[in-house]
Protein backbone atom coordinates (compact mmCIF):
# COMPACT_ATOMS: atom_id res chain seq x y z
CA UNK A 1 0.00 0.00 0.00
CA UNK A 2 1.41 3.38 -1.08
CA UNK A 3 1.10 6.51 1.08
CA UNK A 4 0.99 9.69 -1.05
CA UNK A 5 1.42 13.14 0.45
CA UNK A 6 -1.49 15.45 -0.06
CA UNK A 7 0.38 18.31 -1.76
CA UNK A 8 3.05 16.11 -3.50
CA UNK A 9 3.22 16.24 -7.31
CA UNK A 10 5.12 14.38 -10.11
CA UNK A 11 5.34 15.57 -13.69
CA UNK A 12 3.92 13.49 -16.53
CA UNK A 13 5.46 15.67 -19.27
CA UNK A 14 8.17 14.52 -21.68
CA UNK A 15 11.62 15.27 -20.37
CA UNK A 16 14.60 15.85 -22.72
CA UNK A 17 18.01 14.60 -21.62
CA UNK A 18 21.40 15.14 -23.27
CA UNK A 19 23.80 12.50 -21.99
CA UNK A 20 27.48 13.20 -22.73
CA UNK A 21 30.48 10.92 -22.34
CA UNK A 22 33.88 12.60 -22.79
CA UNK A 23 37.14 10.85 -23.58
CA UNK A 24 35.73 7.34 -23.29
CA UNK A 25 38.04 4.63 -24.63
CA UNK A 26 36.51 2.28 -27.18
CA UNK A 27 37.34 -1.42 -27.63
CA UNK A 28 40.46 -0.38 -29.64
CA UNK A 29 41.61 2.13 -26.98
CA UNK A 30 40.68 5.25 -28.99
CA UNK A 31 39.29 8.03 -26.75
CA UNK A 32 36.13 9.62 -28.18
CA UNK A 33 33.43 11.98 -26.97
CA UNK A 34 29.79 11.08 -27.63
CA UNK A 35 26.74 13.30 -27.16
CA UNK A 36 23.18 11.97 -27.33
CA UNK A 37 19.59 13.15 -27.00
CA UNK A 38 16.96 11.14 -25.10
CA UNK A 39 13.22 11.70 -24.65
CA UNK A 40 11.76 10.16 -21.48
CA UNK A 41 8.52 10.36 -19.47
CA UNK A 42 6.77 8.80 -16.49
CA UNK A 43 4.68 5.74 -17.40
CA UNK A 44 0.93 6.17 -16.92
CA UNK A 45 0.21 2.54 -16.14
CA UNK A 46 -1.21 2.33 -12.61
CA UNK A 47 1.38 -0.06 -11.21
CA UNK A 48 4.33 1.62 -12.97
CA UNK A 49 3.03 5.07 -12.04
CA UNK A 50 2.98 3.94 -8.42
CA UNK A 51 6.61 2.85 -8.80
CA UNK A 52 7.58 6.24 -10.28
CA UNK A 53 5.79 8.03 -7.45
CA UNK A 54 7.64 5.92 -4.94
CA UNK A 55 10.98 6.76 -6.58
CA UNK A 56 10.54 10.48 -7.45
CA UNK A 57 7.61 11.81 -5.36
CA UNK A 58 8.64 15.15 -3.85
CA UNK A 59 11.58 15.62 -6.25
CA UNK A 60 11.78 18.40 -8.78
CA UNK A 61 12.05 17.89 -12.52
CA UNK A 62 15.74 18.83 -12.41
CA UNK A 63 16.39 16.17 -9.80
CA UNK A 64 14.52 13.52 -11.82
CA UNK A 65 16.47 14.51 -14.96
CA UNK A 66 19.75 14.27 -13.06
CA UNK A 67 18.98 10.71 -11.89
CA UNK A 68 17.96 9.60 -15.36
CA UNK A 69 20.90 11.39 -17.00
CA UNK A 70 23.43 9.63 -14.78
CA UNK A 71 21.78 6.27 -15.60
CA UNK A 72 21.88 6.83 -19.36
CA UNK A 73 25.47 8.10 -19.30
CA UNK A 74 26.57 5.06 -17.31
CA UNK A 75 25.06 2.64 -19.87
CA UNK A 76 26.40 4.75 -22.73
CA UNK A 77 29.90 4.62 -21.28
CA UNK A 78 29.76 0.84 -20.76
CA UNK A 79 28.55 0.22 -24.32
CA UNK A 80 31.26 2.46 -25.82
CA UNK A 81 33.90 0.24 -24.21
CA UNK A 82 32.64 -2.78 -26.16
CA UNK A 83 32.49 -1.22 -29.65
CA UNK A 84 35.05 0.03 -32.14
CA UNK A 85 35.10 3.56 -33.52
CA UNK A 86 34.06 2.27 -36.93
CA UNK A 87 31.01 0.51 -35.49
CA UNK A 88 29.94 3.67 -33.61
CA UNK A 89 30.63 6.06 -36.50
CA UNK A 90 29.26 4.02 -39.40
CA UNK A 91 26.02 2.79 -37.81
CA UNK A 92 24.81 5.36 -35.28
CA UNK A 93 21.22 4.13 -35.40
CA UNK A 94 22.23 0.62 -34.38
CA UNK A 95 24.45 2.08 -31.61
CA UNK A 96 21.58 4.22 -30.31
CA UNK A 97 19.20 1.27 -30.39
CA UNK A 98 21.68 -0.78 -28.42
CA UNK A 99 21.93 1.95 -25.74
CA UNK A 100 18.15 2.18 -25.56
CA UNK A 101 17.73 -1.58 -25.19
CA UNK A 102 20.37 -1.80 -22.45
CA UNK A 103 19.12 1.21 -20.45
CA UNK A 104 15.37 0.57 -20.83
CA UNK A 105 15.11 -2.14 -18.13
CA UNK A 106 16.89 0.00 -15.51
CA UNK A 107 14.86 3.13 -16.06
CA UNK A 108 11.75 0.99 -16.43
CA UNK A 109 12.18 -0.22 -12.88
CA UNK A 110 11.96 3.45 -11.90
CA UNK A 111 8.62 3.80 -13.74
CA UNK A 112 10.28 5.78 -16.58
CA UNK A 113 9.90 5.01 -20.28
CA UNK A 114 12.55 5.90 -22.94
CA UNK A 115 10.61 7.25 -25.86
CA UNK A 116 13.64 7.83 -28.10
CA UNK A 117 17.42 7.95 -28.01
CA UNK A 118 19.68 9.25 -30.77
CA UNK A 119 23.42 9.98 -31.12
CA UNK A 120 23.91 13.67 -31.66
CA UNK A 121 27.66 13.93 -32.14
CA UNK A 122 30.80 11.77 -32.07
CA UNK A 123 34.31 13.27 -32.23
CA UNK A 124 37.84 12.84 -30.87
CA UNK A 125 40.93 14.97 -30.37
CA UNK A 126 43.32 12.82 -32.44
CA UNK A 127 41.52 13.29 -35.77
CA UNK A 128 40.82 9.55 -35.89
CA UNK A 129 37.35 10.22 -37.21
CA UNK A 130 38.77 12.67 -39.79
CA UNK A 131 41.02 9.88 -41.02
CA UNK A 132 37.95 7.67 -41.25
CA UNK A 133 36.30 10.42 -43.30
CA UNK A 134 39.29 10.58 -45.62
CA UNK A 135 39.14 6.80 -45.88
CA UNK A 136 35.49 7.04 -46.76
CA UNK A 137 36.27 9.76 -49.31
CA UNK A 138 38.99 7.60 -50.82
CA UNK A 139 36.56 4.69 -50.88
CA UNK A 140 33.99 6.87 -52.63
CA UNK A 141 36.62 8.02 -55.16
CA UNK A 142 37.64 4.41 -55.65
CA UNK A 143 34.05 3.40 -56.17
CA UNK A 144 33.68 6.23 -58.68
CA UNK A 145 36.75 5.09 -60.61
CA UNK A 146 35.44 1.54 -60.51
CA UNK A 147 32.11 2.78 -61.78
CA UNK A 148 33.81 4.60 -64.68
CA UNK A 149 35.84 1.49 -65.47
CA UNK A 150 32.74 -0.68 -65.30
CA UNK A 151 30.91 1.78 -67.58
CA UNK A 152 33.75 1.68 -70.09
CA UNK A 153 33.81 -2.11 -69.78
CA UNK A 154 30.07 -2.27 -70.33
CA UNK A 155 30.44 -0.02 -73.37
CA UNK A 156 33.14 -2.27 -74.77
CA UNK A 157 31.00 -5.30 -74.06
CA UNK A 158 28.05 -3.67 -75.80
CA UNK A 159 30.20 -2.78 -78.76
CA UNK A 160 31.47 -6.36 -78.93
CA UNK A 161 27.91 -7.61 -78.69
CA UNK A 162 26.91 -5.36 -81.60
CA UNK A 163 29.82 -6.65 -83.65
CA UNK A 164 28.83 -10.19 -82.72
CA UNK A 165 25.25 -9.54 -83.79
CA UNK A 166 26.53 -8.16 -87.07
CA UNK A 167 28.73 -11.22 -87.57
CA UNK A 168 25.80 -13.45 -86.65
CA UNK A 169 23.65 -11.78 -89.31
CA UNK A 170 26.46 -12.15 -91.85
CA UNK A 171 26.98 -15.79 -90.84
CA UNK A 172 23.24 -16.41 -91.08
CA UNK A 173 23.19 -14.95 -94.60
CA UNK A 174 26.23 -17.02 -95.60
CA UNK A 175 24.61 -20.08 -94.05
CA UNK A 176 21.42 -19.51 -96.00
CA UNK A 177 23.43 -19.18 -99.21
CA UNK A 178 25.32 -22.38 -98.37
CA UNK A 179 22.04 -24.11 -97.55
CA UNK A 180 20.56 -23.03 -100.89
CA UNK A 181 23.66 -24.29 -102.70
CA UNK A 182 23.54 -27.56 -100.77
CA UNK A 183 19.84 -28.00 -101.53
CA UNK A 184 20.59 -27.44 -105.21
CA UNK A 185 23.32 -30.07 -105.11
CA UNK A 186 21.01 -32.41 -103.21
CA UNK A 187 18.29 -31.95 -105.82
CA UNK A 188 20.78 -32.69 -108.58
CA UNK A 189 21.93 -35.79 -106.71
CA UNK A 190 18.30 -36.82 -106.16
CA UNK A 191 17.59 -36.45 -109.90
CA UNK A 192 20.69 -38.48 -110.75
CA UNK A 193 19.71 -41.11 -108.18
CA UNK A 194 16.21 -41.30 -109.60
CA UNK A 195 17.56 -41.72 -113.13
CA UNK A 196 20.00 -44.42 -111.97
CA UNK A 197 17.23 -46.10 -110.04
CA UNK A 198 15.00 -46.22 -113.10
CA UNK A 199 17.88 -47.65 -115.14
CA UNK A 200 18.57 -50.24 -112.46
CA UNK A 201 14.88 -51.13 -112.23
CA UNK A 202 14.68 -51.57 -115.98
CA UNK A 203 17.79 -53.77 -115.99
CA UNK A 204 16.50 -55.75 -113.02
CA UNK A 205 13.10 -56.18 -114.68
CA UNK A 206 14.83 -57.54 -117.78
CA UNK A 207 16.87 -60.00 -115.73
CA UNK A 208 13.81 -60.96 -113.70
CA UNK A 209 11.82 -61.68 -116.84
CA UNK A 210 14.70 -63.73 -118.19
CA UNK A 211 14.83 -65.68 -114.93
CA UNK A 212 11.09 -66.32 -115.13
CA UNK A 213 11.45 -67.69 -118.64
CA UNK A 214 14.30 -69.94 -117.50
CA UNK A 215 12.15 -71.11 -114.59
CA UNK A 216 9.29 -71.99 -116.94
CA UNK A 217 11.65 -74.02 -119.10
CA UNK A 218 12.96 -75.80 -116.01
CA UNK A 219 9.44 -76.58 -114.84
CA UNK A 220 8.62 -78.14 -118.20
CA UNK A 221 11.75 -80.28 -117.98
CA UNK A 222 10.82 -81.37 -114.46
CA UNK A 223 7.30 -82.31 -115.57
CA UNK A 224 8.76 -84.42 -118.39
CA UNK A 225 11.03 -86.15 -115.86
CA UNK A 226 8.05 -86.76 -113.56
CA UNK A 227 6.04 -88.38 -116.36
CA UNK A 228 9.00 -90.60 -117.24
CA UNK A 229 9.45 -91.55 -113.60
CA UNK A 230 5.77 -92.41 -113.24
CA UNK A 231 5.95 -94.73 -116.22
CA UNK A 232 9.07 -96.37 -114.83
CA UNK A 233 7.34 -96.83 -111.44
CA UNK A 234 4.32 -98.44 -113.17
CA UNK A 235 6.62 -100.92 -114.93
CA UNK A 236 8.44 -101.69 -111.67
CA UNK A 237 5.14 -102.23 -109.82
CA UNK A 238 3.98 -104.69 -112.51
CA UNK A 239 7.28 -106.57 -112.19
CA UNK A 240 6.88 -106.66 -108.41
CA UNK A 241 3.32 -108.07 -108.71
CA UNK A 242 4.54 -110.76 -111.06
CA UNK A 243 7.38 -111.68 -108.69
CA UNK A 244 4.98 -111.82 -105.74
CA UNK A 245 2.63 -114.18 -107.59
CA UNK A 246 5.56 -116.37 -108.55
CA UNK A 247 6.75 -116.52 -104.95
CA UNK A 248 3.23 -117.34 -103.74
CA UNK A 249 2.97 -120.21 -106.21
CA UNK A 250 6.44 -121.67 -105.60
CA UNK A 251 7.19 -120.89 -101.93
CA UNK A 252 4.31 -119.60 -99.85
CA UNK A 253 1.68 -122.21 -100.68
CA UNK A 254 3.94 -125.27 -99.98
CA UNK A 255 5.08 -123.56 -96.82
CA UNK A 256 1.47 -122.96 -95.77
CA UNK A 257 0.66 -126.65 -96.35
CA UNK A 258 3.65 -127.78 -94.29
CA UNK A 259 2.72 -125.32 -91.53
CA UNK A 260 -0.87 -126.62 -91.48
CA UNK A 261 0.43 -130.19 -91.22
CA UNK A 262 2.72 -129.30 -88.32
CA UNK A 263 -0.13 -127.44 -86.63
CA UNK A 264 -2.41 -130.51 -86.87
CA UNK A 265 0.32 -132.77 -85.48
CA UNK A 266 0.92 -130.36 -82.61
CA UNK A 267 -2.79 -130.23 -81.87
CA UNK A 268 -2.97 -134.06 -81.79
CA UNK A 269 0.03 -134.32 -79.50
CA UNK A 270 -1.47 -131.67 -77.26
CA UNK A 271 -4.82 -133.52 -77.03
CA UNK A 272 -2.98 -136.81 -76.31
CA UNK A 273 -1.00 -135.21 -73.50
CA UNK A 274 -4.15 -133.72 -71.99
CA UNK A 275 -5.99 -137.10 -72.09
CA UNK A 276 -3.04 -138.89 -70.48
CA UNK A 277 -2.87 -136.28 -67.75
CA UNK A 278 -6.62 -136.55 -67.12
CA UNK A 279 -6.37 -140.38 -66.91
CA UNK A 280 -3.42 -140.16 -64.52
CA UNK A 281 -5.33 -137.70 -62.35
CA UNK A 282 -8.40 -139.97 -62.34
CA UNK A 283 -6.19 -142.92 -61.38
CA UNK A 284 -4.64 -140.98 -58.51
CA UNK A 285 -8.10 -139.92 -57.40
CA UNK A 286 -9.41 -143.52 -57.38
CA UNK A 287 -6.33 -144.82 -55.54
CA UNK A 288 -6.70 -142.05 -52.97
CA UNK A 289 -10.36 -142.86 -52.48
CA UNK A 290 -9.54 -146.58 -52.04
CA UNK A 291 -6.79 -145.86 -49.55
CA UNK A 292 -9.10 -143.54 -47.66
CA UNK A 293 -11.81 -146.23 -47.52
CA UNK A 294 -9.24 -148.78 -46.37
CA UNK A 295 -7.91 -146.50 -43.66
CA UNK A 296 -11.44 -145.70 -42.59
CA UNK A 297 -12.28 -149.42 -42.34
CA UNK A 298 -9.08 -150.18 -40.41
CA UNK A 299 -9.79 -147.27 -38.06
CA UNK A 300 -13.32 -148.49 -37.49
CA UNK A 301 -12.02 -152.04 -36.79
CA UNK A 302 -9.37 -150.78 -34.37
CA UNK A 303 -11.96 -148.62 -32.66
CA UNK A 304 -14.33 -151.55 -32.38
CA UNK A 305 -11.48 -153.74 -31.04
CA UNK A 306 -10.58 -151.10 -28.45
CA UNK A 307 -14.23 -150.74 -27.51
CA UNK A 308 -14.58 -154.50 -27.02
CA UNK A 309 -11.38 -154.60 -24.99
CA UNK A 310 -12.59 -151.73 -22.85
CA UNK A 311 -15.90 -153.51 -22.25
CA UNK A 312 -14.02 -156.73 -21.40
CA UNK A 313 -11.68 -154.91 -19.04
CA UNK A 314 -14.63 -153.25 -17.44
CA UNK A 315 -16.39 -156.59 -17.03
CA UNK A 316 -13.45 -158.59 -15.67
CA UNK A 317 -11.84 -155.79 -13.59
CA UNK A 318 -8.51 -156.69 -11.92
CA UNK A 319 -8.26 -160.01 -13.72
CA UNK A 320 -8.27 -158.24 -17.08
CA UNK A 321 -5.60 -155.83 -15.94
CA UNK A 322 -3.49 -158.71 -14.68
CA UNK A 323 -3.88 -160.53 -17.97
CA UNK A 324 -2.87 -157.41 -19.82
CA UNK A 325 0.25 -157.04 -17.68
CA UNK A 326 1.10 -160.69 -18.10
CA UNK A 327 0.71 -160.34 -21.83
CA UNK A 328 3.05 -157.36 -21.78
CA UNK A 329 5.73 -158.97 -19.61
CA UNK A 330 7.18 -161.15 -22.37
CA UNK A 331 7.39 -158.14 -24.64
CA UNK A 332 9.07 -156.17 -21.88
CA UNK A 333 11.44 -159.01 -21.20
CA UNK A 334 12.18 -159.22 -24.89
CA UNK A 335 12.97 -155.56 -25.08
CA UNK A 336 15.18 -155.80 -21.97
CA UNK A 337 16.95 -158.90 -23.20
CA UNK A 338 17.39 -157.64 -26.76
CA UNK A 339 20.84 -156.17 -26.02
CA UNK A 340 21.88 -159.52 -24.45
CA UNK A 341 21.26 -161.32 -27.75
CA UNK A 342 24.55 -159.98 -29.01
CA UNK A 343 26.41 -161.14 -25.86
CA UNK A 344 28.45 -164.39 -26.14
CA UNK A 345 28.88 -164.97 -22.43
CA UNK A 346 28.33 -163.30 -19.06
CA UNK A 347 30.95 -163.57 -16.38
CA UNK A 348 29.97 -162.70 -12.78
CA UNK A 349 32.91 -161.89 -10.56
CA UNK A 350 32.41 -162.24 -6.87
CA UNK A 351 34.51 -163.36 -3.99
CA UNK A 352 31.73 -165.38 -2.43
CA UNK A 353 29.21 -167.62 -4.26
CA UNK A 354 26.63 -167.14 -1.57
CA UNK A 355 26.70 -163.39 -2.20
CA UNK A 356 25.89 -163.81 -5.92
CA UNK A 357 23.03 -166.04 -5.03
CA UNK A 358 21.81 -163.49 -2.53
CA UNK A 359 21.86 -160.73 -5.13
CA UNK A 360 19.84 -162.83 -7.58
CA UNK A 361 17.31 -163.66 -4.92
CA UNK A 362 17.06 -159.96 -4.00
CA UNK A 363 16.37 -158.95 -7.61
CA UNK A 364 13.64 -161.59 -7.96
CA UNK A 365 12.09 -160.51 -4.70
CA UNK A 366 11.99 -156.86 -5.81
CA UNK A 367 10.45 -157.61 -9.26
CA UNK A 368 6.78 -157.74 -8.09
CA UNK A 369 7.24 -154.48 -6.25
CA UNK A 370 8.60 -152.81 -9.40
CA UNK A 371 5.75 -154.18 -11.54
CA UNK A 372 3.22 -152.97 -8.95
CA UNK A 373 4.84 -149.48 -8.99
CA UNK A 374 4.80 -149.33 -12.80
CA UNK A 375 1.41 -150.93 -13.58
CA UNK A 376 -0.50 -150.98 -10.33
CA UNK A 377 -0.88 -154.86 -10.52
CA UNK A 378 0.12 -156.90 -7.45
CA UNK A 379 1.74 -160.10 -8.79
CA UNK A 380 1.82 -161.73 -5.38
CA UNK A 381 -2.00 -161.96 -5.41
CA UNK A 382 -2.24 -163.47 -8.87
CA UNK A 383 0.41 -166.15 -8.38
CA UNK A 384 1.15 -167.27 -4.83
CA UNK A 385 4.49 -168.75 -5.80
CA UNK A 386 6.00 -165.28 -6.51
CA UNK A 387 7.05 -163.59 -3.26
Amino acid sequence: MYHILVNAQITLEIMTLQPRCEEVETAEGVAITVTGVAQVKVMTDQDLLAVACEQFMGKSVMEIKAVLLHTLEGHLRSILGTLTVEQIYQDRDKFAQLVREVAAPDVGRMGIEILSFTIKDVYDRLDYLSSLGKTQTAAVQRDADIGVAEAERDAGIREAECKKEMMDVKFLADTKMADSKRELELQKAAFNQEVNTKKAEAHLAYELQAAKEQQKIRLEEIQIQVVQRKKQITIEEAEINRTDKELIATVKRPADAEAYKMQQLAEGHKIKTVLIAQAEAEKIKKVGEAEASSIEAIGKAEAEKMRLKAEAYLQYGEAAKTALVLESLPKMAGKVAAPLAKTNEIVILSGEASRVTGEMNRLLAELPVSVNALTGVDLSKTNPKIK
